[in-house]
């Protein structure tokens, strides 16, 4: 474990939170490469991932960014609200599951909010080693996208931006984006849950080992492709019946061609206007707006499935 002190502390955005933090026996820290992140010990006893946001040759500091987490009383409430500069914490020695696959000719980074920070150091590797890359960063607003300036003035014509006010289908188009791979291409996307599974998704055709994802939070689950997908059925509780949901149907869809309103708006899993209450079985959920505690007992019936094997039981 390294000991590490806050040495700067700045704001990318109101709710996101750079820290800067560097050896406390002075010196270089041990080298990291694109992609990487370090796990901290927290002071209220949690532990958390954070990815490094600088350039990889910068060996005498780590950079990272923390989103605040709307009601979160966990790890981005303590770093935001108690973490000062010259505090000591320890972390470990940089990790990469998230690497750059530099032997590639074309590469394209894609992003969504905080999940900007890996991106970051990859695209200011790849500007090093003078390869052809894009980077497409989406977010709700402009309020809330980081490191905009810098991005514009670093990487020019190749950075690209995306606000979709919450509602992804006015955002990046990812299958068009990813539609034709030019030789030798890599992808990469780092973000929410539902734009990782997008990715996927469009790039299902790449070769396998081309597209590369970075999931700190939620499961594999949650960003399972559609291409994968399984059909499955639901017993609605208080109508007692029992609907067949095929695999390239949503559950929305077809209650909707069931006769049974249920109100929706973005149909993307962000809205939550579609929430059904669950009474039993084990869910998929694909959504970006229900947290842990939540989905114990809902669903967004837009995006979710049922997992493999399972009957999912509505409170409909």
């Amino acid at each position: 474990m390294l000991e590490l002190r806050v040495k700067a502390i700045s704001y990318a955005t109101p709710r996101i939170r750079v820290f800067e933090f560097a050896s406390v026996g002075g010196g270089d820290l041990p080298s990291f490469s694109a992609g990487a992140h370090i796990d901290i010990q927290l002071g209220n006893g949690e532990e958390r991932s954070y990815s490094l946001l600088n350039d990889q040759n910068e060996t005498h500091r780590y950079v990272t960014a923390v989103l605040r987490e709307v009601d979160g009383r966990g790890g981005s409430a303590w770093m935001h609200e108690v973490l000062q500069q010259g505090d000591v914490l320890r972390g470990s020695g940089p990790f990469n599951n998230f690497r750059l696959s530099e032997a590639g000719e074309r590469h394209v980074l894609i992003a969504g909010g905080i999940g900007i920070t890996p991106i970051l150091s990859m695209a200011a590797r790849l500007k090093e080693l003078q390869r052809e890359y894009s980077l497409h960063y989406c977010a709700r607003a402009p309020v809330e996208a980081a490191f905009v300036d810098e991005i514009a003035a670093q990487h020019g014509e190749r950075a690209k931006f995306y606000y979709d006010g919450g509602n992804p289908s006015l955002g990046l188009d990812v299958v068009a984006l990813l539609k034709r791979r030019p030789s030798a291409a890599h992808v990469y996307v780092c973000g929410p849950a539902g734009l990782i599974r997008a990715t996927r998704e469009a790039g299902r055709e790449w070769p396998k080992g081309t597209v590369h994802y970075e999931l700190f939070k939620g499961t594999e689950a949650d960003i399972a492709i559609a291409s994968s997908d399984q059909g499955f059925e639901v017993v609605l509780k208080r109508s007692e019946r029992t609907l067949k949901i095929p695999a390239d149907r949503s559950i929305l869809d077809v209650l909707k061609g069931s006769g049974i309103n249920v109100k929706s708006l973005c149909r993307e899993g962000v809205c939550g206007t579609c929430r059904v209450g669950l009474i039993s079985g084990q869910v998929d959920h694909r959504d970006d707006c229900l947290d842990d505690d939540e989905r114990e007992g809902a669903l967004q019936v837009c995006v979710s499935r049922a997992k493999p094997g399972e009957t999912l039981v509505l409170d409909l």
